[in-house]
């Protein structure tokens, strides 16, 4: 194992059984899609003239990362975890195409931000769909779709083997009874991550968007 890296020790796992039943699934992936009030954070960002993009990001990274099961992986017939998990998100870019980008995660948002902006601006001048971080597993992928609303998300995932890396995914944002109500997607290997886990990823997200003024 390398740096940062722990092996679980899949004997003594208190989850072994739930792991083995989900892990011999064909699709053994489960998402749910919430509402969540952005307006503080947008609020914050922009008094702040900052990019919302980014400074979700990183909230969505912090509450990840703040999930010890969100950090986990499977690796052939090991699992892992991960000490920090980084967002790799789609970027835009001319002729409707998108290049993957990761941001090293950094829990210092001016840090993050700094290193965001530029990962981003390279990645929007690339001709290739892999801008960076294209053979990790240490990630979040992460996709916006702010053209639209959705109720609902599934995200393309390989089968074979099937891949461990939670998907996140987020819409269009709208007001709606003194809320900025915006849909935010998760979708994860049911053999690591269940819904309590889901559950306390999006009270952080939520706890963090609240406190958005200090944190950023």
């Amino acid at each position: 194992m390398g740096e940062g890296i722990r092996r679980i020790d899949l004997e003594d796992w208190a989850r072994r059984e739930q792991y083995e039943l989900y892990a011999g699934l064909d699709f053994p992936y489960f998402g749910l899609t919430v509402e969540v009030d952005v307006g503080p954070l947008r609020r914050a960002l922009r008094n702040r003239s900052l990019s919302f993009t980014i400074g979700l990001v990183h909230v969505l990274a912090r509450a990840a990362n703040a999930v010890p099961s969100f950090r986990q992986r499977i690796r052939g017939d090991a699992v892992i975890e991960h000490a920090v998990v980084h967002p790799a998100i789609t970027v835009l870019r001319p002729g409707e195409l998108f290049s993957f980008c990761t941001l090293p995660y950094d829990e210092d948002f001016e840090r993050f931000s700094e290193h965001a902006a530029e990962r981003i601006d390279r990645a929007r001048a690339s001709k290739s769909l892999y801008a960076s971080g294209a053979d990790q597993d240490d990630l979040l992928f992460m996709t916006a779709l702010p053209w639209i609303s959705f109720s609902g998300f599934v995200h393309p995932v390989p089968l074979d083997p099937p891949d461990s890396v939670p998907r996140i995914a987020w819409g269009r944002f709208a007001e709606r009874d003194g809320r900025l109500a915006m849909p935010l997607n998760v979708q994860a290997h049911h053999g690591l991550i269940d819904g309590i886990h889901v559950a306390r990823f999006y009270e952080r997200v939520e706890e963090l968007i609240g406190d958005a003024g200090a944190i950023l």
